[in-house]
Order: C-alpha cells, then structure tokens, then sequence
C-alpha cells in the first residue's frame, strides 16, 4: 500500500489539494449565503443586472425584478417573465471549482494568484454573456429552453474553464 502511495504521490496530493480547497471554499460560499434567507444574494442581483444592462445596451429591452420573499431575480424582455436567475446562475460555484483545480495544481504564489484572478474575471463576464444571451433565447425560441438552458449554456461556461485548466497546467503551473 505505501508503495502504491508512492508511486501516485503526486496525484494523491492533487486530489488532496483539490479536496481541501473545494470544502474551503464552498463553506465560506455557504457561509455566505446563509444571510440571504428568502432574497437573491449579492452576487446573483450583481449577475441579473449586468445581464440586464448588457442587452439593454444591445436593444433588448429588459427589466429585472426582485420579489420580496423569492430568493430570485426575475427577469423580463420586452416586459415578458422570460427567467428567474438564482443562486446557481452567479458563476460563484463554478468559480469555486475553477479556483480548487488551479490551488491544487499549483504553480509559484504570483502566476496562481494572478490567474485565478484573472481566469476568474473571465468566467464572471463570461457567465454574464451567457445569462444574456439565454434570456433572450427563452424569450426569441422558448421551444429551445431545454437544450439552451441543459445544454449549450453548460458546455460553453465548462468548456471554457477546461480550457483555461489546460492552459495552466501546460503554461503555468509546476512541472
């Protein structure tokens, strides 16, 4: 058995690494969210806005809305209820997983920080893109909500972090 441990020393420590850095982090998310009982947290009406902005600033006429009692925003184009954005459309856990990849693959403090930062910036806007793009496709072909919403949506913001995942390893991260 230690001889195994040996031999995959380094992948024991990853996952170690990676283990310790998710918990971490997702108890302070939890954390967190525990002060948003029956309302939508900062960085979910943070996202809903921007994502209103952003297609206001494209001629998509929206409004969001916050209900007193609803843990949601809801979000309306051309006066339509189209969506209610919630606590898993902030981008914060896949920010989480992002972050917990790149401590536990590591690389010297400075690029570490740096791109989480930055590779974390990117997923944010990233997500905002997405909120916006989705809302106007549930409003423009709302027969398509399942395979946006399951699909597409999903495999652009995790494709996008797999990608950066492997620009880490094979740029930046300790070989």
């Amino acid at each position: 058995m230690i001889q195994i441990l040996k031999k995959y020393k380094a992948a024991f420590y990853f996952i170690l690494r990676f283990f310790v850095a998710y918990v971490i982090l997702t108890l302070l998310y939890n954390q967190f969210l525990s002060s948003f009982i029956n309302a939508p947290d900062t960085f979910t009406r943070a996202v809903a806005e921007q994502s209103r902005i952003l297609n206001n600033f494209f001629n998509y006429e929206s409004a969001t809305q916050i209900v007193e009692n609803e843990s949601f925003v809801r979000f309306f184009v051309y006066d339509k209820y189209v969506a209610r954005i919630i606590e898993g459309c902030n981008s914060i856990s896949v920010l989480i997983l992002f972050t917990s990849f790149i401590i536990a693959y590591r690389g010297n403090l400075k690029h570490t920080l740096v791109f989480v930062l930055l590779g974390g910036l990117f997923i944010y806007i990233l997500n905002i893109i997405r909120v916006s793009i989705l809302v106007v496709g549930l409003y423009r072909f709302p027969e398509y909500e399942y395979f946006m919403h399951q699909v597409l949506f999903p495999v652009i913001i995790y494709g996008a972090v797999f990608l950066l995942w492997v620009l880490w390893v094979n740029k930046y991260a300790k070989k």
